[in-house]
């Protein structure tokens, strides 16, 4: 699958000018973001949690027009809490935003 993250770089890049330390900058603080509700995605242990964290993933990802962010947080939005396929999915949205290789799938 190709990853297109044109949406999310215009946004980036509209607050960010010309300035490419910002850029890096703003970039970061989206997967810092995102990985803090991944985490929090991970610990859940009930629907409540889990739908929050789910929300908070797919809010941050509306903000920022990162459209398959987005489409992985409705996932597991309709996933069970835990659903190790939805974690995954968001995982490997997010390594392709930050630029590293996926995690290995581990059971």
């Amino acid at each position: 699958m190709a990853y297109e993250s044109g949406d999310l770089d215009a946004t980036l890049a509209a607050a960010a000018g010309d300035d490419p330390a910002l850029l890096g900058e703003l970039r970061g603080a989206f997967v810092e973001s995102a990985e803090k509700q991944l985490d929090l995605l991970k610990r859940s242990r009930c629907d409540g949690n889990w739908t929050v964290a789910a929300m908070r993933l797919k809010g941050l990802a509306a903000s920022f027009h990162a459209e398959e962010l987005r489409l992985a947080a409705d996932n597991a939005l309709e996933s069970a809490p835990g659903e190790p396929a939805a974690i995954r999915n968001i995982e490997g949205v997010l390594a392709r935003f930050s630029g590293r290789p996926p995690a290995p799938f581990s059971s």
